[in-house]
């Protein structure tokens, strides 16, 4: 018993040690980024280099239109721009977006409907295919979701004032993030990434990374780091990794806005999760030696590379944290010499605080749009955070082992759009299948909250709470689509 319950408190402490470090490379990244100042605005260069605008789309009807006419409507010197359709469609979508191209096409833009025999690679495989059906000199690239604004190439493309920046990203909006709770959880949530954490990387010479949308690339950066791969669920942050060890720096603009939409669904959000977790997790594999292993490399750019890629290892360890800490209970009640080291294990709340700090400062950054109380919206957001801990769990493990899974489009609802209705009156054709793992885990931690108060060990009693709370929730949400579906 002596033995299992010493075996259970140090793997408990090693989690807690990581999700500290995690914790305080967020915290110093928001110092970081509280005291960096914006890039001054480059002058405009005395010709525009050529620009292909790459539109990767997969069965995406609800918005192919309006994303053309977003593209179309770049205001760039027209016998310099291409646009490039990359439609790997099955649907309805290929003769929206075929009528779309003739449209334009006739109207005297340069664009292209490019349609591949199969969907080799999925995003990189069309990424890969479009680049080498053109010569231009820098590659803009906009998921099916977002509405690029008419100057985003003019505000962007002069950032480009060294032959070795190889990427600008910019900051993305959200089209639909007052659509339902869900949606501005997830504002709130990518708000953190965007407002501070890049700004911080930047400030701090860190690796940055390309988000897979909303960026320009310089295409010998892309050529020189080996072009697109598909061995990841996730191309933009392997190239990133690759391009950056190589010696290219990339910018970050968080005043050019890209706006999109969020996933308006659970079952949407879950499919985004699990592909950004588990292609963070290869791309982790692939890359975490080599970040040790390039020479001149400072140790704190090496440290926060780490946690950076490890960042979807977060769940894991907090699953397997909750998971732990109702036995702890039991521990200190029948072994009363592990009293301190549960004090400790309480101490999981006090990793809190450098994240609290973080997505306080991206709540007042966001000002009117960061919604008006952002005690309640953290602690929602943590709650749906450890909601997800068992799905994402499950994507960052198949990562790690190096399970293949397909790429799962994010499913878009066309929210947002003017004359739309919100995104929340849009349902899914089917309901999603019943939780019976959140279920079981929210019946769990009920049974650490009630030995919290049996024992009087009240320290996990915060944890516990929003653990019911978010695997409660997503159970709750399971129940409801479920009687819908057979309403």
């Amino acid at each position: 018993m002596l033995l299992l319950a010493t075996g259970l408190v140090v793997v408990y402490g090693l989690c807690l040690v990581f999700m500290l470090g995690f914790s305080l490379t967020q915290g110093q990244l928001t110092w970081l980024a509280r005291r960096a100042r914006p890039l001054p605005p480059p002058p405009a260069p005395a010709v525009w280099p050529s620009v292909t605008v790459q539109l990767p789309l997969y069965n995406e009807r609800n918005v192919v239109e309006r994303l053309l006419d977003a593209a179309a409507a770049l205001d760039y010197p027209a016998d310099r721009l291409l646009i490039q359709v990359l439609d790997d469609s099955t649907d309805a979508g290929v003769a929206l977006a075929a009528a779309r191209v003739a449209h334009y096409r006739a109207a005297g833009h340069r664009i292209a409907h490019v349609r591949r025999p199969t969907r080799q690679g999925y995003k990189a495989g069309a990424l890969a295919h479009g680049l080498a059906e053109t010569d231009a000199e820098f590659i803009a690239i906009f998921d099916a979701d977002f509405l690029p604004e008419p100057d985003f190439l003019r505000r962007v493309i002069p950032y480009f004032t060294s032959p070795d920046i190889g990427m600008v990203q910019t900051r993305w909006g959200h089209l639909n993030e007052h659509d339902s709770l869900l949606t501005r959880l997830q504002a709130f949530g990518l708000n953190a990434h965007f407002l501070v954490e890049q700004v911080g990387r930047q400030a701090g010479g860190h690796f940055l990374n390309f988000n897979g949308t909303g960026g320009v690339w310089r295409r010998a950066c892309i050529t020189d780091a080996g072009g697109w791969h598909a061995d990841t669920l996730t191309e933009d942050l392997d190239l990133s990794y690759r391009a950056q060890l190589r010696g290219w720096r990339f910018r970050y603009l968080p005043q050019v806005v890209a706006p999109a939409e969020l996933p308006a669904h659970l079952d949407a959000l879950q499919a985004q999760q699990h592909r950004w977790n588990k292609g963070a997790a290869e791309t982790a594999r692939k890359h975490l030696g080599r970040v040790w292993r390039t020479p001149g490399l400072p140790l704190a750019t090496r440290l926060h590379a780490t946690f950076h890629l490890l960042n979807s290892s977060v769940f894991a360890v907090i699953l397997l944290m909750a998971l732990l800490s109702v036995p702890l209970l039991f521990v200190r009640a029948y072994q009363p010499g592990f009293e301190l080291v549960f004090r400790l294990a309480a101490g999981f709340v006090l990793t809190l605080l450098p994240l609290a700090y973080y997505y306080y400062t991206a709540w007042r950054r966001a000002g009117p749009q960061g919604g008006r109380w952002f005690g309640p919206t953290f602690l929602l957001f943590l709650a749906l955070s450890m909601g997800l801990a068992l799905h994402n769990a499950r994507a960052v493990v198949q990562g790690w082992l190096r399970r293949a899974s397909p790429f799962v489009r994010t499913p878009k609802l066309g929210a947002g759009r003017p004359g739309e209705p919100p995104a929340r009156h849009n349902r899914p054709r089917q309901a999603a299948p019943l939780p019976l793992a959140e279920g079981a885990l929210t019946l769990y931690f009920l049974v650490g909250i009630a030995a919290g108060f049996y024992y009087g060990s009240y320290g996990l009693l915060p944890f516990h709470g929003l653990l019911v709370a978010g695997f409660g929730t997503l159970t709750g949400y399971g129940l409801r689509q479920q009687l819908g579906a057979r309403a």
